[in-house]
């Protein structure tokens, strides 16, 4: 990919100075700290003695991700890769009985369909609330700090909810689900953590493994029921509490897992390499949330990939939410409802790996607007439904498939744009409005779909891709002076 057909403006109030430095079709922006490299594809080597034309352009290469080849960060990239899988596996199993154990626990306790709702979204809100503060946790003190403490806050979580059950307390229902929410603030984290000592042309690809795993957990979750009832009868449990048991375990497990496997920390293995790139990026660091959210909003690529994450996530959730009401409403089954979200779920993570394949090879925008088109066809294919048990599948499948399509490049893109030091946070933040927008997306979704129906909540979630065609369009126009697809060493 030319930087003709994708270049942005990378300006906030002015265009600043850049020096080139055509090693692997590098440069850096002086204006704001950061030192970027562009992967070029297969014809980088070309360029990696080739001096610039332009003004202020320095001609000497420079070896800035000479260290990523080094041994010992060989042997720690592989090592944290296989915890974050090993950890992943087991964290979703064990909060994967929240999206339907959990509701029908939530109905069970309140008796009442108003604070049902609340609870069912606790999860979604705790994920939300706690998504920045563990970003920033990693920032400080390394991922595994961050993710074990995760993943220990969610234990404690269904921990909560079996007393909970007992107990049938309200309160601790939605305390007990926002604390379970911190297992899916994890799992979010865990992908960029993937990424840390990823080279940079295989970064997209490390973070759409780590996703891909989470499928296990997302189909396998929701069936803890059954080995759930076994423990409920062994134990003495109250009914709808068992697969928390279990739940509270698995992700004890992976909280040990994590504390003890994965040293070194690939936050801190970078950081001791700070001093090798261009531009010494520490990390961790004490980077500000005010810091990182400016530079959300000065670097186009940074704001591009937040709108894509957010408006793409609050789409599916919406659609999601609400199709198995529509589906019952039409008169279908249980067991259709349990396929069409089984297929849904399919398309949301078994791609994932070759999406990440696809984002490393074509770029991180391209990729990221042929998922925009999925989510489009999805909105057309459920708007034109009208109650076709296939026509509904297809749409969830779609649905699930663009979600997928548009999220791997786009948080590969949105950890890339910013400086080391402020990844962590940068990501936290991400991870933040993307289940802040599906908390909203999922209260809204009821009254939407009550006043104008599922095809109209369906015509409402293609929309979204309406800003996010704008957004590129619009920045295509601007100066050629820095490509969008960029890499930070």
């Amino acid at each position: 990919m030319g930087e003709s057909e994708w270049a942005w403006n990378h300006r906030a109030s002015g265009t600043p100075e850049t020096s080139r430095n055509l090693y692997r079709g590098g440069y850096t922006v002086w204006g704001m700290g950061a030192t970027v490299d562009h992967d070029l594809g297969p014809d980088v080597p070309q360029l990696a003695t080739e001096s610039a034309p332009e003004q202020g352009v320095s001609h000497a290469p420079v070896p800035h991700a000479s260290w990523l080849e080094l041994p010992e960060v060989v042997a720690a990239r592989r090592r944290t890769l296989k915890v974050l899988i090993a950890a992943q596996v087991l964290g979703s199993l064990g909060v994967g009985a929240a999206p339907s154990i959990g509701v029908l626990l939530a109905q069970e306790i309140t008796r009442s369909e108003s604070w049902a709702g609340v609870a069912r979204a606790s999860a979604t809100i705790g994920a939300a609330l706690l998504a920045l503060p563990l970003g920033m946790l990693a920032a400080r003190r390394g991922r595994r700090r961050s993710l074990s403490l995760a993943w220990s806050v969610a234990s404690a979580g269904a921990a909560l909810l079996v007393v909970a059950a007992a107990t049938r307390s309200v309160t601790l229902l939605v305390v007990g689900m926002m604390a379970l929410g911190a297992g899916s603030a994890a799992g979010l984290q865990s992908r960029f953590a993937a990424t840390d000592l990823a080279a940079p042309a295989r970064r997209a690809r490390s973070l759409s493994l780590v996703v891909w795993v989470g499928t296990f957990g997302a189909v396998l979750g929701p069936n803890l029921g059954l080995p759930g009832k076994a423990v409920e009868s062994r134990l003495g449990l109250p009914a709808l509490s068992g697969a928390f048991a279990i739940g509270a375990v698995l992700l004890a497990i992976t909280a040990l897992t994590v504390w003890l496997l994965m040293r070194p920390d690939p936050l801190l293995v970078v950081a001791s390499h700070a001093e090798v790139a261009p531009g010494g990026d520490p990390a961790p660091s004490r980077v500000g949330v005010r810091h990182a959210l400016r530079e959300i909003r000065q670097v186009p690529a940074a704001w591009f990939a937040l709108a894509s994450l957010v408006l793409a996530h609050v789409g599916m959730v919406s659609v999601m939410t609400m199709t198995p009401v529509s589906l019952i409403k039409h008169g279908h089954t249980i067991t259709i409802v349990g396929i069409t979200i089984s297929v849904h779920v399919l398309g949301m993570y078994a791609f994932a790996p070759l999406v990440g394949a696809a984002t490393d090879r074509f770029g991180r925008v391209p990729v990221i607007l042929v998922g925009q088109a999925v989510l489009g066809l999805s909105a057309v294919v459920n708007m034109m439904a009208s109650g076709s048990t296939a026509a509904v599948v297809a749409g969830l499948f779609l649905l699930g498939l663009g979600w997928s399509i548009v999220t791997v490049p786009a948080a590969a893109l949105l950890s890339q744009s910013v400086p080391a030091p402020s990844r962590p946070v940068v990501q936290g933040a991400g991870d933040s409005a993307m289940n802040a927008a599906a908390a909203i997306g999922a209260i809204a979704s009821g009254p939407v779909m009550a006043t104008i129906g599922f095809s109209g909540l369906a015509g409402i979630g293609g929309m979204l891709i309406l800003p996010i065609l704008w957004m590129a369009r619009r920045q295509m126009r601007f100066t050629r002076h820095v490509p969008l697809d960029v890499t930070t060493p």
